[in-house]
């Protein structure tokens, strides 16, 4: 059971973007009953940038999803910004994930017949609103997209095509943003960029990341760690460095 944080007594504060408490999410029955997340209670931080960590197998995609509403845990709660999501109807949720969260895959995800500035504009148009052009603008001149805007994701690098994706994220201005393994399919040097980019965006542009990965050197660039092992968060680090995460999971045998 993870000790991290006590049972919800109060109600959320504007200082958490996410909330865990209690959940337990488990796949199959009986003798086949397997634990993905075993009883985690964890706050994510609002303006803040948060890596999960784990060996393979450990939950920590899994938890990315239940706290995204991607997934309904089976046992305990979550919430986003105060609002307790778990209770809420499958239509609900899709309202809640177009309207206050960003997502960020491996897989870019990118709508092939769009340009670069249509696919960052989709979710807003999406949902009956325009952008903020400013927002928009600032989001572009960060990520270095100004002068390929009007290209399609083919004739993108895939460095570009995450920072199109990523740019899409975080254009509705979203109250927090995911992203599972958003660096997996880049080399490098793209993969570093996109980091800087996010670190930027929760520094600079008061945004809130919650981050997957399986890389030391992506996980320093996050404020905090969490570690997960058998579906648990076992411990945590704040201001990591490449070299200390790559110790830490050593010990956690991956």
């Amino acid at each position: 059971m993870s000790t991290l944080t006590p049972p919800l007594t109060q109600p959320t504060t504007t200082a958490t973007a996410a909330r865990a408490v209690g959940v337990t999410k488990a796949y199959g029955v009986g003798d086949a009953r397997v634990l993905a997340l075993d009883d985690v209670s964890v706050d994510i931080a609002a303006g803040r940038f948060t890596a999960i960590m784990g060996p393979s197998g450990s939950g920590k995609s899994t938890l990315l999803h239940v706290l995204a509403g991607l997934d309904r845990p089976t046992e305990g709660r979550i919430s986003i910004g105060g609002v307790e999501i778990t209770t809420m109807s499958d239509k609900q949720l899709t309202l809640l994930r177009r309207d206050r969260i960003g997502f960020i895959f491996q897989a870019f995800n990118l709508m092939p017949t769009l340009t670069a500035a249509e696919n960052i504009a989709l979710p807003s148009r999406i949902a009956g609103r325009r952008p903020d052009p400013q927002w928009v603008k600032s989001i572009v001149d960060t990520v270095g997209l100004g002068p390929r805007l009007s290209h399609r994701p083919a004739e993108l690098s895939g460095g570009q095509q995450q920072r199109v994706a990523a740019a899409r994220a975080l254009a509705t201005k979203p109250d927090i943003v995911f992203a599972d393994e958003p660096t997996g399919a880049l080399d490098r040097r793209s993969g570093e960029e996109l980091l800087r980019f996010l670190q930027h965006a929760v520094r600079d542009l008061d945004q809130t990341v919650v981050m997957v990965t399986h890389d030391p050197v992506a996980a320093a660039h996050a404020d905090r760690v969490l570690f997960l092992s058998d579906g648990d968060i076992v411990d945590e680090m704040a201001d990591p460095t490449s070299d200390e995460v790559l110790e830490y999971m050593k010990k956690l045998g991956d």
